[in-house]
């Protein structure tokens, strides 16, 4: 049957309308449908890779500005018209004239601009335009948020390499954007759109892994769920509960960081207490209240409380997390939030609308912005370090004296070296943590006493960069590396593809492609930043063989290392470089390397392992 688009366009266009109602004047109201009609005038002849018109997708994100991000006329207004100076042939001038200097403000931002020569890249430069608006006013980035999200949405219709460079962006810039402005359920969805048309096999693999452990968990978790209800309850508190699963990309990065493979990852799921607000005792008291009542009953896990109400994380989300230990005996991560925590998680700076409250955020990032732009030079870097600061949440640490050093979340010795002093950053030879001896590399946590000692013939090296996360310290090796004689490969150090991996390729200056697995973080800027060197690649096997190491737990035994040795050298005739064995309380770690002609391979290898006696575990680990 027939679409009739006349009828949807009218049906979606009244949604947005209906939603803006309840707030707006009917001057207002009639500034809204003077702007959806200039729109579909403008858009009339477009279509959309869908076959669709185009006009639905402003629609769409107008629909998106009012109803999810709860925006104001002008915002949602600028969203209807956010394509028309970029794609048809009316101006800003034009703009203005009909819809005033704010509304013209932000559809400018929103704008790519277009240029004979771009200062960087056509990605790089129209991240800084939208940056550069934020001296101003942060709505032009939500009804850019609001573009991203449906385009996002409906990302299936585009080709291959579009999907990547699209989902590179979004992975790489505008999820870390959403959750810096505080929007969680923008930043989860942008997150996991991403890495679905990214890593299409990986998100459909750790999609059914969630939907079949839900299912399998589902009766115990439940009877907790309920348990906590009625212990409540008999303490005269009503909440909601509810059992969330972490989605997809969570998973998936929780893996990543923590090197476990699904069945051993911890706290895939969490249970929500939302609290209603009490007359007479603050939102902190009464979290306390239900945390000391539940700790009654359970047994708390020690040292597992996180206090974000006190201590807000830099998006401004709030709650109190405590891990208790379910009946089932597993521990379970449980968050006690009120419905206003709740409500702010999802609206971010917008959830208060006060005008000193957005003067708050605003002067945040631009101070978070201007402080970058100063250590920073121009180009990518900078963009890399806005984003690297969106996405990390602040800890204190201190230097031995006593004096507080404030790095980002994840951030490593590196970078308190750098921190401190340049100087102590290019000769960090080792460092004490606590009291406790430790590599440059390893990552610091709040309340870490870092000291730092040099050697004097040190100097940074590239793989640094793999550990350093703030932008002064990766400026510095950077600069240090530059001036080094550059070596050429053909794959990225990093991630080390194989092939029969799912990869990417990358043009070079010099006319090179760089191959990268399409989940490696430098194929994600890349992306985002130089979409158009995307080269598809069929990676296949050609007789080459290329180094990998994998770690084997397995119950010690008598000739458990023989077997291990027998069943790659013998057994799968393949040549192993180096093997390393450590037994602990009758548990063995085996690290092993060896060269594989494919990832198939390489899998074929691990399934013969699994095989062995005794062996719990097989899995791949970074070069």
């Amino acid at each position: 049957m027939e679409v009739d688009y006349d009828i949807v366009i009218k049906q979606r266009a009244q949604h947005v309308f209906d939603v803006m109602a309840s707030t707006s004047s009917p001057a207002e109201l009639k500034k809204l449908q003077d702007a959806f009609e200039l729109a579909r005038k403008a858009h009339a002849k477009q279509k959309r890779k869908t076959g669709e018109p185009y006009i639905l997708h402003p629609i769409a994100v107008a629909t998106i500005a009012a109803e999810e991000l709860m925006l104001g006329v002008n915002p949602v207004v600028a969203a209807f018209l956010h394509d028309v100076v970029e794609d048809t042939s009316y101006t800003i001038g034009d703009i203005q004239r009909m819809f005033g200097e704010d509304v013209a403000f932000l559809v400018r931002v929103v704008t790519k601009q277009k240029k004979e020569k771009y200062d960087d890249s056509k990605q790089v430069d129209n991240y800084r335009q939208m940056l550069d608006s934020i001296e101003y006013d942060i709505r032009a980035l939500l009804v850019k948020l609001a573009d991203r999200l449906h385009n996002m949405r409906t990302l299936s219709s585009m080709r291959p390499d579009k999907q990547m460079k699209i989902a590179g962006e979004t992975d790489y810039f505008y999820a870390p954007l959403a959750n810096r402005l505080g929007f969680y359920n923008v930043k989860t969805e942008l997150e996991n759109l991403s890495f679905r048309f990214r890593c299409p096999h990986e998100y459909e693999e750790i999609s059914s892994l969630i939907a079949g452990d839900e299912a399998s968990q589902r009766s115990r978790l439940k009877i907790f769920a309920d348990e906590i209800k009625r212990v409540l309850k008999e303490a005269g508190i009503e909440v909601q509960v509810f059992v969330e699963y972490r989605k997809p990309y969570s998973v998936w990065r929780k893996m990543q960081k923590q090197g476990d493979d699904f069945n051993h990852l911890k706290y895939r799921h969490f249970t929500d207490i939302i609290y209603r607000q009490p007359a007479g005792i603050s939102e902190k008291d009464m979290a306390l209240k239900i945390y000391s009542v539940l700790t009654n009953r359970f047994r708390e896990k020690p040292g597992g409380i996180s206090n974000y109400i006190d201590s807000p994380k830099e998006n401004g989300y709030q709650s109190f997390h405590v891990k208790l230990l379910a009946d089932f005996g597993r521990w379970q991560e449980v968050h006690i939030s009120s419905e206003r925590m709740i409500r702010d998680s999802q609206l971010g700076c917008m959830a208060e609308r006060t005008e000193d409250n957005i003067q708050r955020w605003i002067k945040k990032f631009r101070d978070v912005l201007r402080d970058i732009a100063h250590h920073s030079g121009d180009g990518s870097n900078f963009i890399e370090n806005v984003v690297t600061s969106f996405y990390n949440d602040d800890i204190m640490t201190f230097t031995p004296q006593g004096r507080p050093v404030i790095l980002p979340k994840k951030a490593t010795v590196i970078d308190f070296a750098y921190e401190v002093h340049s100087a102590l950053g290019e000769k960090a030879q080792y460092a004490r943590v606590n009291g406790f001896l430790t590599s440059i590399k390893a990552p610091l946590h709040r309340g870490d006493v870092v000291e730092i000692f040099t050697e004097k013939e040190n100097h940074p090296s590239a793989d640094w960069l793999d550990a350093a996360v703030t932008y002064k310290a990766r400026k510095a090796i950077r600069s240090y590396i530059s001036r080094q004689p550059k070596p050429a490969y053909n794959r990225c150090k990093r991630c080390s593809p194989i092939p029969g991996e799912e990869v990417v390729g990358f043009r070079e200056k010099d006319g090179m492609i760089t191959l990268h697995k399409r989940d490696c973080p430098i194929a994600i800027k890349l992306a985002s930043q130089k979409g158009d060197d995307i080269v598809s690649v069929d990676f296949k096997s050609d007789g080459t063989l290329y180094p990998v190491k994998i770690t084997v737990r397995a119950v010690d035994r008598y000739h458990l290392l023989i077997d291990l040795v027998d069943c790659i050298s013998n057994e799968l005739h393949l040549a192993i470089s180096s093997i390393n064995t450590e037994s602990l309380d009758s548990i063995v770690t085996c690290t092993v390397e060896f060269a594989v002609h494919s990832y198939i391979e390489l899998q074929s290898i691990i399934s013969h392992i699994e095989t062995i006696p005794g062996v719990d575990e097989v899995k791949r680990k970074k070069l």
